[in-house]
């Protein structure tokens, strides 16, 4: 189970993972998640908490789908230094993860063509079960972040 903070009562990352900084109201509610420190390194970690699991205790699908599409949108953009939005997520469930467990995004850019990059993530448990396989497609755009 996570350590928490003691002033904000959320769970501390693992070594060699920050605080993802919320990137607004939607990740404030499904966070929080964590992301890799050394450069180069696109890992995003999350501790599966009560409010992310479903009524048979152990993660929603939607949630690994939230997950997975941060995770993948976190791999365009340290790829690529912009800002993208989701054209296609798919999914395969392959293990279930327990509330208390963590999980990792392990990610790969397997192609850009143009303003379309194709990436990839294996979802990992931290005794090493595959969670899940997602895979992706993303569109950059200019719009800057509000």
């Amino acid at each position: 189970m996570p350590v928490a903070d003691s002033q904000t009562a959320e769970p501390l990352p693992r070594d060699g993972f920050a605080l993802t900084p919320s990137r607004g109201k939607f990740t404030i509610h499904n966070g929080p998640s964590y992301r890799a420190t050394a450069p180069g390194d696109m890992r995003t970690g999350l501790w599966v908490l009560d409010r992310h699991c479903n009524g048979m205790g152990f993660l929603h699908g939607g949630m690994m789908s939230a997950f997975a599409d941060s995770a993948l949108a976190w791999a365009v953009w340290s790829a690529t230094g912009k800002m993208s939005v989701t054209i296609r997520l798919t999914l395969e469930f392959m293990e279930i993860a327990r509330e208390g467990e963590w999980i990792e995004a392990h990610p790969e850019v397997s192609s850009v063509d143009g303003d379309f990059i194709h990436v990839s993530a294996n979802i990992v448990k931290e005794d090493g079960g595959l969670a899940a396989r997602a895979s992706a497609v993303f569109r950059t755009v200019r719009r800057k972040a509000e």
